[in-house]
């Protein structure tokens, strides 16, 4: 081979294996730790005198003194978890039937049972780097074990190992890697890098997509285990598009502005109508779970604005997920952002904005009677509806990419009020008898779409079916997915699902038998 040649050869391995460890450290950078090493900030047990942090790992710990009579488990509290991967150390010791294991797409029932998915952990080898169904169906895939449930929830069994050579390879008195790869029906453990179980779950009866993540401490005699080094990386969902709702904190009074509430009806309606959908929520502001928009299609947000909006201090960030082409809604006060550069962000993401001293927010009854064509109104029947709606916003220039998919005429009294960074202006005043603009859609010309809803003050609202239903539509369009042509299918909420979530009790006064009959009258046409 020449020395030409060599040298070429040469550039083209380097090559290689530069664009390979660089792709691998991409791979890790993914990766966001969930444990700060120091305390369990985020981490929350119904008895958590069972929990420490010690040597820099979470530790669960039953003595004599202070016997585990009944299985404990430890909450993340941050978020759940979808489709994702998970890489942690454990450690674990005790007598022979130490027990312990890993909570994923679980749920915490009244008692604090994690009941689900768990990657099994123990001492003595008999269930180490299996799939178990904690409170369910019990053992889904022994070490060395791959299992494919039907529809039907019967189980076919084939090896993947050796069971007792898997096992020569975890450490019993040391540390061990355990990597949990979920996506989807699919679900992988490994254990110090070699694959000990897999399940293929079409049981949609029993199986679970989403829920939480919990470290257990089995009941029975004394035995420590501990965990750290836990790094969770979330991955794009497998055949489902996910829209990450994020609820405000308190604001008004009771029935208003219920950000919390309203966001979880929202979901529900999302995840009950449209199975294509995965949609959850993040309550009381910014989320702070590191990893809560890394494998999102759409982030809507439901707060108040102007200052307190918030995005505010996250601009940067939520500009990343819009130039990812991430579908990012804005819904009633969320609509406003201070002028300038929070304000030009928001025209970016969504065509539109609340701009101070140029759009108003006045209570009135807006009438729609036809709607464009577009997916969002697919479905969508005329009707009427008091809110605060918000009108005369800021939009793009020569109105680019931006169509107006909710348009109403406001009274003129609506008009007639003074200057003021909500009330009015002279532009406001001269367009009396003008359609104006309450809901839009935006397609960015860099890719992904945004859209914009400025009603939604009262938390009654959302029982109007057509009211709800171009919400609904918005959410799933913005998120790049098709709307049935007859919209979001939802059912009507209940009072008793309007009031669940609220931020303050029920003051007693709210006259609900009345509140009935209207939600009747709305939707009896």
């Amino acid at each position: 081979m020449s020395e030409f040649n060599l040298k070429f050869v040469c550039l083209a391995v380097f090559g290689l294996l530069f664009l390979a460890i660089s792709s691998a450290l991409a791979q890790d950078a993914d990766f966001k730790p969930i444990f700060d090493g120091r305390t369990l900030d985020g981490w929350k047990s119904p008895e958590m005198s069972y929990w420490s942090v010690k040597d820099g790992a979470i530790t669960g710990c039953s003595t004599e003194q202070n016997p585990c009579k009944s299985n404990q488990f430890l909450v993340w509290q941050l978020g759940d978890v979808d489709d994702f991967e998970l890489k942690l150390k454990y450690r674990i010791n005790g007598t022979p039937s130490a027990n312990s294991g890993i909570q994923i797409r679980s749920r915490v029932e009244e008692d604090g049972h994690a009941v689900g998915y768990q990657a099994d952990i123990d001492l003595a080898g008999r269930y180490a780097g299996a799939l178990y169904d904690e409170g369910g169906r019990g053992m889904l895939a022994n070490r060395g074990q791959k299992t494919t449930i039907g529809s039907d929830g019967q189980m076919i069994f084939n090896p993947l190992g050796d069971a007792d050579a898997l096992m020569t390879n975890i450490e019993k008195d040391d540390w061990n890697d355990y990597h949990i790869i979920a996506r989807g029906d699919h679900i992988l453990l490994k254990v110090n890098g070699q694959t000990t179980a897999e399940v293929i779950d079409n049981d949609k009866a029993q199986r679970e997509m989403s829920g939480v993540l919990a470290l257990q401490l089995h009941a029975g005699p004394p035995m420590t285990v501990q965990f750290k080094d836990i790094l969770l990386k979330r991955t794009k969902l497998q055949g489902r598009k996910k829209i990450v709702l994020v609820a405000g904190p308190r604001s008004h009074g009771y029935g208003y502005h219920e950000h919390n509430a309203g966001c979880l009806l929202l979901a529900k309606c999302l995840n009950e109508g449209m199975p294509n959908v995965y949609a959850a929520v993040y309550k009381n502001g910014w989320p702070e779970d590191p990893t809560a928009f890394d494998n999102a299609d759409e982030v809507a947000v439901y707060c108040d604005g102007g200052g307190g909006h918030v995005v505010m201090g996250h601009l940067e960030e939520m500009d990343a997920l819009a130039k990812k082409g991430v579908g990012i809604a804005m819904l009633h006060y969320a609509v406003e952002v201070p002028k300038g550069k929070p304000g030009n962000y928001m025209l970016d993401w969504t065509g539109g904005y609340f701009e101070t001293f140029w759009s108003v927010n006045p209570y009135w009854e807006a009438k729609f009677t036809d709607f464009p064509k577009h997916p969002i109104t697919n479905g969508v029947r005329p009707f009427s509806i008091r809110d605060e709606w918000y009108y005369h916003m800021r939009f793009r220039e020569n109105m680019e990419n931006v169509r107006p998919v909710l348009s109403a005429i406001p009274p003129d009294s609506t008009r007639d009020r003074p200057d003021g960074p909500h009330s009015g202006n002279p532009t406001v005043r001269s367009r009396k008898g003008m359609p104006e603009h309450l809901a839009w859609a935006y397609e960015r010309p860099g890719g992904g779409r945004g859209f914009g809803f400025t009603g939604g003050h009262d938390q009654i609202n959302w029982a109007h079916n057509d009211f709800r239903k171009i919400v609904l539509n918005g959410l799933v369009w913005a998120a790049g997915i098709e709307v049935p042509d007859d919209g979001v299918p939802s059912k009507t909420p209940t009072t008793e699902q309007l009031r669940a979530n609220m931020d303050e009790p029920d003051p007693g006064s709210w006259n609900w038998d009345r509140i009935q009959e209207r939600i009747d009258q709305w939707n009896s046409r």
